[in-house]
């Protein structure tokens, strides 16, 4: 079994997406469970972990409304407001719902990521989610990583997932100031971290990028994680700003050929199940 730990479903309404700049065309239009199972067969991955990409609780709703449907969306990282009040309102509604696995925040995009990390109730509603056993994704950019890195520190309960190796500034070849950061959240045990997302990041001024560079920040991941705290995530369709579903597996299948069937097991399913709580 192959688990694809990292994509999105969304109906498109332009005021609910933002973040969706005037160069995301491609990501401009609704894209649905019929539009990414091919692709998943076409690479012999058997199910997806369905994230949120609006930060609303109607999100959460609508992406277990899909797993209910599609017995191949294995999980669903969901949306909460941690801040809330009454955060356990929503999460008792949500507790008997079948894929919750559990949630995440864009917190690349908060106007003050320390301010967001250090908020007294941001500590108190993660550890109210790691009590009741669900992940919590971390978005941050490299450059965040300092302030990620006390928020996780903090909250230890359960596992915390880095997405997308924490977004290195691969076009720029920034990799040193990344690497020391990242190590400091590899040195926490309940922390994982997810191999997606590498191809936007990478992405140059020509529209392309170099498949050689993104194995230099692999290679690096691999060091401070080791393969059983990896996780592969296509970030789809988010990806098709800069390349095919088929060409970022490629990649990481290439570059992982070299790791014991053990290891490639890890890092194309066991982590995802461990870190998701999936049967």
């Amino acid at each position: 079994m192959r688990i694809d730990a990292h994509q999105h479903f969304w109906r498109y309404q332009p005021t609910d997406y933002p973040w969706m700049s005037a160069d995301m065309q491609v990501l401009k239009r609704d894209w649905l469970p019929e539009d990414l199972r091919p692709l998943l067969e076409d690479q012999r991955i058997d199910a997806c972990i369905a994230v949120q990409a609006r930060a609303t609780e109607a999100e959460t709703d609508f992406l277990l409304m899909l797993a209910t449907q599609h017995a191949w969306i294995a999980g669903v990282v969901g949306w909460v407001d941690l801040r809330a009040q009454d955060l356990a309102r929503p999460l008792d509604r949500w507790g008997e719902a079948p894929g919750l696995v559990g949630f995440r925040h864009q917190i690349q995009d908060e106007s003050d990521v320390a301010a967001f990390a250090n908020d007294p109730r941001v500590r108190r509603g993660l550890q109210q989610l790691q009590n009741r056993s669900l992940a919590y994704d971390v978005l941050v950019h490299a450059h965040q990583l300092r302030d990620a890195v006390e928020l996780c520190t903090a909250c230890d309960g359960h596992w915390l997932v880095i997405d997308h190796l924490a977004k290195p500034a691969i076009r720029n070849n920034e990799h040193d100031d990344w690497r020391r950061d990242l190590a400091r959240l590899a040195a926490l045990p309940h922390v994982v971290c997810k191999v997606s997302g590498l191809v936007t990041e990478a992405l140059d001024a020509a529209g392309d990028f170099h498949t050689d560079r993104l194995r230099r920040y692999l290679d690096t991941a691999l060091d401070l994680f080791g393969p059983q705290r990896l996780m592969f995530g296509s970030d789809w369709p988010v990806c098709l700003l800069a390349t095919s579903y088929a060409r970022v597996t490629a990649i990481v299948e290439s570059w992982s050929a070299r790791l014991s069937p053990a290891e490639r097991e890890a890092l194309w399913r066991g982590t995802a199940q461990r870190a998701y709580s999936l049967g």
